[in-house]
């Protein structure tokens, strides 16, 4: 029995875009194990091909990060000894380094284990795979699985998926509706509260219906931001009301979905939901926008945030998206969805 586990420790978004690798590994093995964050849980639950779920907060991969301590090495080391896997892929951001996972997987006894790396990497790694270079990621997350030996299997797409298998969550209206999808894991990637509160009031005005989503912790900036729906009552919240399988089954129902660069719109693509992106450049778009649906992006591609990373908005005032008027991402949601009635 061929036993692999698949490594992504970041957050929701960041697993759903390693959904085409991980359906090329499964059907080359007889188990496939994701280790993730508790964040990106949700997310490899949904992966055709995931057969189980460990999760593990990783310090040099987490967002804030976590001590290290060894006590949380030793028990993670403990977790994926015991699952006895054969081999393990570890997928990684451009920007991150494999090879302390590598470590950890190696002491787990774990015996083959293939991930990119530029720096050399001595006995932590028996698959050295060189960097596919820019693309997309989840085309790059699949060139790296077929370089460790797992291609694609034929009749593959290779578009993200995931298995959706719940009801629609109440308060899903029957008539066409955008979702607004107005939070975002960084500041830096958000755009402002003010903006979003004219989008929804320009998109009930035109005689949208807008469904609010978001978790738990961003039902305030929701409720708000339905509040400003022009007639109101337009605009139904359902922020905090909804797990990830649902709100997948929600954005597959949705017309359009409306987001800045975070999870939900990763997770609308997998549904096969075109996206207005309201994308900050701190990430290259050329790599992170939702991959495989009609997309419109906003947002000033060249703003002075371009490429830094950042968390916290480096520069006052937040030109590249502050700048986007509603109008905007109105006349963006009538050329995805032009048609005012009827179902996509």
């Amino acid at each position: 029995m061929r036993h692999v586990l698949v490594v992504r420790l970041d957050r929701l978004g960041d697993v759903l875009i390693c959904g085409p690798a991980v359906r090329a590994v499964a059907a080359h093995a007889d188990r496939v194990t994701m280790l993730v964050s508790a964040a990106g849980a949700p997310a490899a639950r949904l992966l055709p091909g995931v057969d189980a779920v460990l999760t593990w907060e990783c310090p040099w991969i987490a967002a804030p990060a976590p001590p290290v301590v060894p006590s949380g090495i030793e028990e993670v080391i403990s977790e994926i000894s015991a699952l006895g896997v054969d081999e393990a892929l570890v997928l990684t951001s451009f920007h991150q380094s494999a090879l302390p996972t590598a470590l950890v997987l190696r002491l787990a006894g774990v015996p083959r284990v293939a991930a990119i790396s530029e720096d050399y990497p001595g006995d932590l790694l028996t698959g050295r795979l060189a960097d596919p270079g820019d693309a997309p990621e989840p085309v790059r997350m699949l060139a790296v699985a077929e370089a460790a030996g797992f291609p694609r299997p034929a009749g593959d797409d290779g578009r993200l998926a995931v298995r959706i298998d719940a009801p629609a969550p109440p308060g899903t209206p029957a008539e066409p509706f955008v979702a607004v999808h107005p939070g975002a894991d960084a500041p830096a990637r958000a755009y402002p509260a003010e903006r979003w509160r004219d989008v929804v009031a320009e998109l009930t005005g035109a005689g949208r219906t807008v469904v609010v989503t978001g978790t738990p912790a961003e039902s305030a900036l929701a409720a708000s931001v339905a509040a400003a729906a022009a007639p109101p009552g337009r605009a139904i919240d359902l922020a905090g009301r909804t797990d990830v399988a649902a709100l997948a089954v929600l954005l597959r129902q949705a017309e359009v979905v409306v987001a800045a660069n975070t999870g939900p719109a990763h997770l609308a693509a997998a549904v096969g939901t075109p996206v207005v992106s309201l994308f900050a450049p701190v990430v290259p778009a050329s790599r992170w926008e939702p991959y495989g649906v009609p997309v419109i992006r906003l947002g000033d591609a060249d703003a002075p945030c371009r490429g830094t990373r950042a968390r916290e908005c480096p520069v006052p005032g937040h030109p590249c998206l502050a700048g986007v008027p509603a109008s905007r991402v109105r006349a963006a949601v009538d050329a995805l969805a032009p048609v005012l009635e009827g179902a996509r």
